[in-house]
């Protein structure tokens, strides 16, 4: 009786021990891609909303990374930046302007968009492993 001996050499992230540091990769990426789009977001609202613009507080808008895995978009302080939102001791009853709700209305269309997002930023890195 014939006897066939077999070679098998398997190679790839997984087996090599790179898929925690691939899947870490990618998680940064996608949140980073989330901060961008949430920016984008609060900037294409500000554009729709704001009376008489000036551009100087679209340019405070901003994302920090504010730990490994968690990135704040604000606007960086911005003196009347509570007022804008509709959260300052100035707006309404002192004044008839109750705030455009800027942050919180990106905030709950983020969290629609959020899985979307996150899944085509994973699909395009898992393209550029193949």
């Amino acid at each position: 009786m014939a006897s066939y001996g077999i070679s098998l050499r398997l190679k790839g992230p997984i087996v090599e021990g790179r898929g925690p540091a691939i899947v870490k990769a990618m998680t940064e990426v996608a949140i980073e891609e989330l901060a961008d789009y949430t920016r984008y977001e609060v900037l294409m609202q500000l554009d729709s909303v704001l009376q008489h613009p000036t551009g100087y507080y679209e340019s405070q808008i901003v994302k920090d990374r504010v730990a490994p895995d968690i990135y704040s978009v604000n606007d960086s302080g911005v003196i009347y930046g509570p007022w804008l939102e509709g959260i300052g001791s100035r707006n309404a009853p002192v004044t008839k302007f109750e705030g455009y709700h800027t942050f919180r209305t990106v905030r709950n269309r983020m969290a629609q968009k959020a899985m979307a997002i996150s899944e085509a930023a994973i699909a395009r890195q898992m393209g550029a492993l193949e």
